[in-house]
């Protein structure tokens, strides 16, 4: 297939969207399909990639200086380029002007589009206009969800979670779970003792490890207030915070406030050049407490190479976890969150069964098997009769799949579907792969 991407967020700026995205692309290049992305360029020099990457001139998001949107009107003169490459669909990344590029060019080129809808954008919105009431952007965001999602041919979503508040916002465009999966050849070791030598952090030392942006929706705030307990208990515990953001400042003073300098340290992104391996390796436990992720890549991760997790399980994070396959999984409440950091820190017959475990469980969401699963969903928007059979997703989503008909018209949505999301059939009513898609 030719599959033209299209995003207002690409490395090298670091987030689950662009990690997403990389991911899908080469898994697609290695099965001889065709990627073209379309991406804000930083000004700076990046990776290359075995995919096409046309990088548009870009401007700075108003409430986010780590985000740029594309210029639209830049996106013109590639028209000739595109119109001659032979697309046989537009995806598109994100919400902002590369949904409407995405969406015009797929008018323009006569291909069918498809979203993936990767950001709780009901949640984003309320951290990031701050001067506007929060209810006000809450019912702001669920209108624009659901109207972007109305206005495409079928979309990815990355967990049961995100699918069931889009089915409470009315959306009813046809709909299937793909999560992002996880290279394991990539995440399969890393330089523990190396990263530790090189940050001065002593062999013993017991270390925790968040990894993720910090932005005030990861409530990264909760990990710190919660370290306080677990050093009344480990005395020379280390977290370390691997990332960048808008609320590191804010965080930074509340370490400070706690008395904790000694204890936290922040060390800003760090790359995918074997630094983040050796991070997630180096670490006794990552942790991990947002209410707002779609799925929870950095999970995974830190499972595939062996290290355990203590998390919350809250939207896509809970279908991510299940407690004692590698994982840990705690109230949101910092009493119980510390309660269960210290017994995985000081209980090493604990630490060992969780660490054995950890890598089988990540197997079981590898990129080839997602991307697989990406491709039928374009086969079936498309409309081809050779569409692959869906990959069987790990067994706590299954019953929330939601697949493609390939006897629904590309462009037209189900007009039997009940008229709000409170007479959507049921998760547990739904079958796999045959089920009616919203």
């Amino acid at each position: 297939m030719r599959v033209l991407m299209i995003s207002d967020v690409y490395f090298p700026r670091v987030n689950g969207v662009s990690t997403s995205i990389q991911t899908f692309a080469r898994e697609f290049v290695g099965l001889d399909h065709r990627v073209t992305l379309l991406a804000p360029d930083y000004g700076v020099e990046s990776e290359p990639e075995p995919f096409e990457v046309i990088r548009l001139p870009s401007r700075y998001f108003p409430f986010d200086p780590e985000d740029r949107i594309i210029r639209w009107g830049r996106i013109r003169q590639h028209h000739a380029r595109l119109a001659a490459a032979g697309f046989d669909l537009v995806h598109i990344h994100t919400p902002f002007i590369a949904h409407y590029a995405g969406h015009a060019l797929a008018r323009k080129l006569g291909v069918p589009v498809v979203a993936s809808y990767h950001t709780f954008f009901e949640q984003y919105l309320a951290h990031y206009v701050p001067f506007v009431p929060g209810a006000m952007m809450r019912f702001v965001a669920r209108h624009f969800s659901a109207a972007q999602c109305g206005d495409v041919d079928a979309l990815a979503v990355p967990s049961e979670a995100m699918l069931e508040v889009l089915m409470r916002y009315g959306v009813r465009t046809q709909a299937e779970i793909v999560p992002t999966g996880i290279d394991l050849h990539k995440f399969h070791r890393g330089d523990g003792l190396g990263f530790r030598r090189q940050h001065g952090i002593a062999p013993e030392r017991p270390l925790l490890l968040y990894v993720g942006r910090l932005a005030f929706e990861k409530n990264c705030d909760f990990l710190v207030r919660m370290l306080v307990q677990v050093r009344a208990a480990v005395a020379d515990v280390l977290l370390v915070v691997a990332g960048e953001g808008p609320a590191r400042r804010q965080l930074e003073g509340l370490a400070r406030r706690l008395g904790l300098e000694e204890n936290v340290r922040f060390l800003g992104y760090l790359s995918r050049d074997g630094s983040l391996e050796g991070c997630y390796a180096a670490a006794d436990a990552l942790v991990f407490a947002s209410r707002t992720e779609t799925q929870g890549l950095v999970l995974l991760e830190s499972m595939a190479l062996g290290t355990p997790v203590v998390a919350t399980a809250a939207m896509g994070t809970r279908e991510v976890l299940r407690d004692g396959e590698g994982c840990l999984i705690a109230a949101d409440d910092e009493h119980d969150f510390a309660a269960k950091t210290i017994r995985l820190l000081t209980d090493a017959d604990l630490k060992a069964e969780l660490t054995a475990r950890a890598r089988p469980y990540a197997e079981r969401w590898s990129a080839p098997a997602m991307a697989e699963r990406m491709l039928g969903l374009y086969a079936r928007v498309c409309g081809r009769e050779d569409a692959p059979a869906a990959v069987p997703l790990p067994s706590r989503m299954q019953a929330a799949q939601r697949t493609v008909s390939a006897a629904t018209p590309v462009g037209r949505q189900s007009s039997d579907l009940a008229s709000d999301g409170d007479d959507a059939p049921t998760l547990a009513e739904a079958q796999p792969q045959h089920s009616a898609a919203r």
